[in-house]
Parts: structure tokens; sequence; C-alpha cells
């Protein structure tokens, strides 16, 4: 590939592929890319342009074939590492490299820090992007609040804060409405007149926004199918717009594809039921207005067509009309009747698409469907085949049997609208449902909804950023700011504002309603005609990023309630826990006794038991069935069976038996239980032996025990000390590995790959949270230990805290190190739960000596840190031990956590596979 490099070139790829399993994603695709060049790919839903896009942005391992970025190869890790801080990615998806927790300003600044953004420089260039983008006034909003289009603009900000060389783009302005849209395109093309050597790559699905680029690439089944400017295209396939153009080389044999079809002629609705009323609806959210005082009708058989900026209520006013969410104010009404979440006749009706996937992962499309269908209590006899022929008008048949997560998201829009119809609703709502599905697709999309509301009077209500979409509809309503601005066919909307097309009356509109205009220029210091110089990176280790990693951590941890109280508090409730569910004291065991002599001696054997501390008796015994009932529901724990001529027996010198009947169901208990027993019945045989025969009775050798460290037995003392290494161990643990398979689960990793974050500082950016937050719990442990416990602390302080800060940094590597083979939450957390609680519990003394092991049970108790901190917990707290005592034990905690550190560094992948 080296020798094949072109002068000029910023990405050349020569002959890539990449597969997923059995499916070719990209087949010998070959493309050049000069430095200013902005191209747009363009293609069905999964034809492989994610996926050539993460390569080149070096998200994503490469499996054949060259690719060379920005002069080097990037197969060469080092390579990737300095042409990272060049390169900006926005991965395809709504947010999936946001962090739902942090705020708008919040995000920003994180991609700045990575990036080695100056502070003073970041900020300004924060605040004017946010004015660009329209997200001025929402800084302060959580990103997980923010409506879809939002999340675009957001990660719009993120990508475009570094002033990038390369700027990659994933259907960058799927879901973002027209205004925001020409806003963005405006910034990038004021971006590159000021630094014109910056190349745009970009998927998308607006054919408008394709044919403003230079050079078009188009694909389909992971073949590039043409590629050249628009003019170029347009003369291939003899066709006039892109649009068009596009039909055709995606139809068999490059022939011209079906044009679209133009809705038919609308009915009039002036008689027809009304469907859907609002009336004064109206949505808050604290003191925020979402839905200001919204009204209006849509007749049965209409299709009406929601329209407006992004966070502008929309979404928010068809969950009110769909039951998901109450309205503060005013009434919806379907078919004349107030919306009743719990009345499933009228759900039945009803057909509802969320703007963001909300089917079951874990469900293949085929379980799905017949789920849904189900849960509408469609008839059994008629889902199969309705799943059948829903499958195939969504061009779903050959994937039945896959998971939803496994394919791109205009098939996940596909499988949803399915699910949506599925149960042949009257009334379809509808949330951006065709937001990143290409032109082809939507066309024939939208083929049916018009087939539905003519043929089968089906009352259709839909919100798009579509312009070409919203003039299909019969009607439209247009909000900004939670109200409804106009509403009125697109025809008559057009004409109230002198304008040729909706979406430059739509604009209008936007623009008279915006309180401040709009900034036509990125501002520049005086004099500063240039980018600013982009700052040094440190290529092996720069403590700033990993303390943004670490600043990022926290504040999402403040944020998330559960995680939070789990990291702070939950190895104190383990502490208690563990502390009295593993007792294994005898105290106050509940006896009673079955007397069958009653006599005064058979009173003074019962006499030593209920005058130990360690029984109390209950009421006596009646019978044999009275000792079974009450041993079986728990009530005893011991009974005392003394049978008839006791003390005649005992008087003549003949044996006698006493029954004690202990409950076995803990043996260890039952074990110490039946020894205090054996204990009183010796104790009370030598005081009788002393009143009859005197001090002769005593004589003998007697073995006096004594027990050091603790001398009551009280397992309290011996267990909680031995508990605090477990749970040191198992919440530090999970909590760093979460924080790992989290950024996987949610697909935030994305940054991880793309910025020049290193793998050290990754790591130890997620360790140093939980180590800090695993000291403190050390401390919780011992104060808890000490003053709920009663446990007696006789050692050095100073040797404790220090082992307890090595032993966490310990367990927190351990966690990191579990999350570079785990890829799901639920797995990361059974995965270190087990791998975390058998070896501490079984090998580490916690129960029995290390000495007392054999084979590998040895070898592991020799090796784990779990019982190196083991003996400096029960030796500083029993055993008066001191730091210079237990310099040999600290020894292998200070190279545990730097060791696993090592190995989880190598093992963490720089990019997807």
């Amino acid at each position: 590939m080296d020798e094949a490099r072109k002068p000029g070139l910023v990405v050349q790829l020569g002959n890539l592929s990449h597969s997923y399993g059995k499916t070719n994603a990209l087949d010998n695709v070959s493309i050049d890319i000069t430095q200013g060049a902005m191209v747009a790919l363009i293609g069905p839903d999964g034809v492989g342009k994610s996926t050539l896009l993460s390569i080149v942005a070096g998200a994503r391992a490469i499996q054949a074939g060259g690719v060379t970025v920005l002069g080097g190869d990037m197969r060469n890790s080092r390579h990737r590492g300095r042409a990272c801080p060049t390169i900006a990615y926005m991965p395809q998806g709504l947010g999936r490299n946001l962090y739902a927790t942090l705020s708008v300003y919040e995000n920003i600044d994180f991609f700045g820090s990575l990036f080695g953004v100056p502070s003073h420089r970041r900020h300004k260039r924060i605040e004017e992007l946010l004015k660009w983008t329209g997200l001025a006034g929402f800084e302060d909003r959580p990103a997980g609040k923010l409506s879809g289009g939002m999340k675009q603009k957001l990660g719009l900000c993120c990508a475009l804060l570094h002033d990038p060389d390369l700027l990659i783009l994933d259907e960058p302005t799927t879901g973002v409405d027209p205004l925001s849209r020409r806003q963005f395109w405006n910034l990038i093309n004021e971006i590159r007149s000021d630094r014109p050597q910056m190349t745009v790559m970009v998927a998308t699905a607006y054919m408008e926004e394709a044919a403003q680029f230079g050079h078009l690439v188009a694909m389909k089944a992971g073949k590039v199918l043409a590629q050249g400017s628009l003019p170029e295209i347009l003369a291939q396939t003899a066709t006039d717009r892109l649009e068009a153009a596009y039909l055709a080389l995606m139809s068999e044999g490059g022939m011209p594809g079906r044009q679209r079809t133009l809705a038919l002629p609308a009915p009039s609705f002036n008689d027809a039921e009304i469907a859907i009323q609002a009336e004064s609806l109206t949505a808050t959210f604290g003191d925020f207005v979402a839905v200001d005082d919204v009204s209006f009708q849509i007749r049965r058989g209409e299709i009406f067509g929601f329209i407006g900026s992004n966070g502008c209520g929309k979404t928010t006013t068809m969950k009110m009309l769909t039951g998901l969410l109450p309205s503060a104010h005013g009434t919806a009404l379907l078919f004349g009747k107030p919306i009743d979440p719990h009345d499933i006749g009228t759900r039945r009706r009803v057909g509802y698409m969320a703007q963001s996937f909300s089917l079951y992962s874990e469900l293949t499309v085929r379980q799905n469907l017949d789920l849904h269908a189900r849960l509408m209590r469609m008839p059994p006899d008629r889902i199969t085949d309705r799943i059948a022929e829903v499958a195939a008008r969504f061009d779903l048949t050959k994937i039945m049997d896959a998971l939803p997560t496994s394919l791109p998201l205009g098939i996940r829009q596909r499988l949803s609208l399915a699910v949506a119809l599925v149960h042949s609703p009257e009334i379809l709502i509808l949330d951006e449902p065709t937001s990143g599905v290409d032109p082809a697709a939507r066309d024939a999309f939208w083929d049916m909804l018009t087939e539905l509301s003519r043929h089968d009077n089906v009352t259709i209500f839909i919100s798009t950023h579509f312009m070409d979409e919203a003039e299909r509809c019969d009607r439209v309503a247009l909000m900004h700011g939670g109200r409804v601005l106009a509403s009125d066919t697109p025809t008559a909307i057009c004409t109230s504002r002198n304008a040729n097309t909706l979406e430059e009356a739509f604009i209008g509109y936007l623009e008279e309603e915006t309180d401040s205009p709009l900034p036509t220029s990125l501002s520049r210091d005086a004099g500063d005609t240039q980018a600013p110089a982009r700052p040094k990176h440190r290529h092996v280790f720069d403590l700033r990023r990993a303390a943004s990693y670490s600043r990022r951590e926290m504040l999402e941890l403040r944020r998330d309630p559960i995680r939070a109280a789990l990291a702070l508090i939950g190895s104190v409730l383990l502490m208690f826990v563990f502390g009295y569910g593993i007792n294994t004291d005898v105290k106050d065991m509940s006896f009673a006794v079955l007397d069958g002599d009653n006599t005064s001696l058979s009173r003074d054997y019962v006499a030593g038991l209920s005058g130990s501390p360690y029984f109390i008796q209950q009421r006596p015994l009646t019978d044999y069935a009275d000792l079974d009932r009450r041993m079986r529901d728990g009530s005893l724990q011991l009974a005392i069976d003394i049978p008839a001529g006791f003390a005649a027996r005992l008087a003549r010198g003949r044996d006698v038996e006493i029954g004690a009947w202990v409950d076995g169901a803990m043996p260890q208990r039952a074990e110490t239980l039946i020894g205090y027993v054996n204990g009183m019945h010796v104790h009370w045989l030598t005081q009788r032996a002393r009143d009859l025969f005197g001090g002769a009775a005593s004589a003998g050798v007697n073995i006096e025990t004594r027990f050091r460290y603790n001398p009551n037995i009280e397992s309290l003392i011996s267990m909680a000390p031995a508990v605090i290494p477990l749970l040191l161990l198992l919440i530090p643990a999970i909590l760093s590995t979460l924080s790992v398979v989290r950024e996987k689960d949610l697909g935030s990793i994305v940054n991880f790959y793309v910025t020049p974050v290193t793998r050290l500082e990754f790591l130890l950016g997620k360790q140093m949270p939980y180590l800090a937050l695993g000291v403190v719990n050390a401390l919780l442990l011992w104060l808890f230990a000490l003053l709920v416990f009663r446990v007696p602390f006789t050692g050095s302080f100073a040797a404790f805290a220090l082992a307890a800060v090595l032993y966490v940094g310990f367990s927190t590597a351990f966690g990191l190190l579990v999350s570079t083979f785990m890829s799901s939450q639920i797995a990361a957390i059974f995965g270190t739960t087990l791998m975390t609680i058998i070896p501490a519990v079984q090998f580490s003394g916690m129960i029995d000596p290390v000495s007392s092991l054999q084979g590998l049970g040895a070898w592991i108790g020799s090796v784990y840190p779990t019982t190196y901190f083991n003996i400096i917990a029960r030796g500083t707290f029993s055993k008066g031990l001191m730091l210079d005592q237990l310099g040999s034990t600290l020894v292998p905690l200070v190279l545990a956590g730097p060791l696993l550190i090592f190995v989880a560094a190598l093992l963490l992948k720089k990019q997807a596979v």
C-alpha cells in the first residue's frame, strides 16, 4: 500500500473488504479522496456505509485490503495515534456517543478535554457551536432528556470542537429539522472557508444534502456502484435529479427504478368521523413547558403531518395521545373517548412507533412481531399469516430469526413500523418513522401509508423532518416552542408565506419565531485569520486525559442514585447482612423439655440448661407429636427428653439415656450447640459426684483450655474482619467492570476508539473514582466493625489503611481486567461476582486456613491477594500486629494492582472488530 500512495490524497482505500460472520459488509471497495473534498456516501441500509466510515476513522479493525488515511497506514497503531487528534468521527445513532446523565455543556467539554483543546478556547468554541446549532439555552439539560434531533446536534458539536482535518459524519442530520440542517451545513461551509484543507466524509439519507457534495459514492450490497461528481452520476444514469439517479442505481441491472408514486387524490374529510382530537393540551416538566395549549382535530382516514423544530413538543404531544404521558391540562380524545391507558379496546385501535428503537433486543424479529400481536390480543389463528404478510411488506422475511441489535438502523426502523402495523390498527401514530431510512425504502413506505389511508380508511398521525414527506400529507401542523404556529394543507401554508416549497415556508416561520438572529459567520479574535494551532498530544500518557475520564465518571456516578448508593453504602449494607447472617454463635437458643420423670432430680438437671446464658427455656413439651411440630416450625432449636424413672435408675447406679434432639438444619451451629449440651451434662454429673463423694471426686488431671485473641469464641469478632476483604473485592470490582462494559453496551466506547486517549489513560481514568470510593468504603467498614459489631481493634491502623488502599487498587484493577472480555452489563455483573466471591471464600483463608488446602486450591490461595489482606485484617483487628510485622504480607498487594492494570491494557482493544 505504501508504494501505491498518491500525493494529495487524504483517504485511499484499496480492495477493502469486511465481513460479520457470513455477511459481507464491504466487498473490494476502492475509493480515493483528495484533501479538501466533500464526499457523500449514499445507498440503502446495511450496504456497508457505516462500516466503511468506522474503518476510515480508526474505530474498527481492518480485515482485508488497504486503508491509508492522512498519509499513513491505519493498520499501524502508532499512525492511528498520530492521526486521531486530526480526525473527528460521529457514529450513526441518536446520541450513541453521548453520555445521558451529563449536560449538553459537559458532554462537549469532555470531548474538548480528550482532544487537548485549551480551556479558554474550548469555552469560547462551545458557546459558538451552541448558537449555531440552536442548543444555546439548553446548556444545563442532560443529554438523555434531549429529543432525538437535539442529540444529533449535540453530537455534531462534539465532533466539530477540535477543528479536525478529516470530518467523518455517519448520517449526522438524521432526525434534525430543516432549519437546523441548513444551519449545520452553513457551519461546515463556514469552517471550510477558513480551513479549505478540511476533508468531509458523510453518509446521508437526504438526497438534497448529497446533491450539494462535490463527490458522490453510491453503494449497494457492500460494493461501489458508481462514484463521481453529481453531473457524472446523472449522466451515467440518464436522469435529471439525484433521487431518480439513486433509484436507478439501486434497481437491478442499473435501469431506472420506479419513480415516486404520487399520492392518490385526497377525499373530502369534512363529514368524516373525528379520530383524534386535542383540546388545549399542555405538558410540563418542572418549570419547563413542553407543550403549550395545543389544539387540533384529525378525521378518520386523513394523513396529518406534524413538523417542527427539534425539542418543540411533537413527541410529547404524541405520547399524550397514546396515554404514555399524562397531560397537565387539556383533553385528548380518540374516537370521541378520553384517553385511558388501561382501556385495551381503545389501545388496540392504535398503532404507535416511538422515535427511538423500543423493541426487545433479546427477542428475534419474528418473536417481537408475535409478542406484539399477542399483547394486542389478535386471534391466535390469524397471527402467523399476519406476521408473514407484514414481513413481506417490509422486506423482513430473510431476517426473521435475527436479533434487532444485529441489524442496521434503517432495518430496525422498518421492524418498528412492522410491529406498529401487525395488529391492523385504525390509527397509526408514527414519530419520525423514516428517520435514517434510505429514499427508496421511504418511497415504498409512503406508498403503503397512502394506500392505508385511501383504501383502508386508516388515520395516520406522523411527525417527520423530511419536507417531501410532509408535502404528501393532507394537512400539516407546524410546531415551535411547544405551540402550533400554523395548521393547514401544505399548499395553503406555502401560499400564506409566499414560499415555493414547504421547506421555505417552514424555515420562514421558524426564523420569524426566533428571538435572536443566528450568527452568519464564525467569530474570530481580531487579526486571527487562521484556525488555532492544534495542541501537541502525548501518545504514551497524559494525566489530563485520564483525569477527564475520572471527572466524567464521577459526574455520571453522582447523578445515578442507584450506582451512587451501591458505591457508597453497598458494602456497609452487605457487611451488616453478612455479619449477622453468618453468625455461628449459640446464644439465646430456645429449648423445651419432655420430662417423663418429673422429679426434683430431673428438674435439677434441666436447671443446668435454663440457668445458662446460651439457652432460653420454653413451655414444656406434652408429647412426641408436640416435639416434632415445634421443631419443624423452628420455635425450638433443642428438645431434652428425660425418660420416666430417671432419678430412680440413677440412684441405683444404672445407666440412663437422656435424649437431646437438635435442629440440624445449620450443621455448624448444631455442632456447637450439642457441644454446649454435652458440656452442661458433664458439669452436672461432676457436681452430683461432688455432692455424693465430696472432694475425693475432684482428684485427677484436668485440661484448662484458654483462647487467645477471641477468648469468648464470638463468631462476629472472627467474621467481621474476614468479611471486609470480601466486600472490598466484590463491590469495587463490579463497579469498575461496569464502568467499561456500560460504555460498550451504550456505544460510547467509540469515543475511546477514535480519540487520542491511550489504553492506560482510559483504564486509570476509569479506576481512580472507584479507587477513591473503595478507600472510603474501607474506612466505613472499619468504623462499622468497631462501632456496630463492637469488634476490638488492637493493631496498627496505618498498616490496615495502607493495605486497604493497595487492596482496593487490586480489586478495581481486577474489575477492569474482567471488563476487557465482557460485552454486556448482565454478564459483567454475574462474571465478576463469581470470579471474586468463589476464590475469596474458598481459597483465601476466610473459612479454612490456606495451609490446609491442597493442589490447585493451595496454589490459588498462595497467589490470591485476598489471602494476604485477610491476614492483615485479622492481624490488625484481633492480634495486635503492627506495620513492621506485616511488611512481607504487603508485598503481594503492592504488586497485584499494577500487574493487573498492565495485563488489562494489553488485552483492551482500541478498535472494534
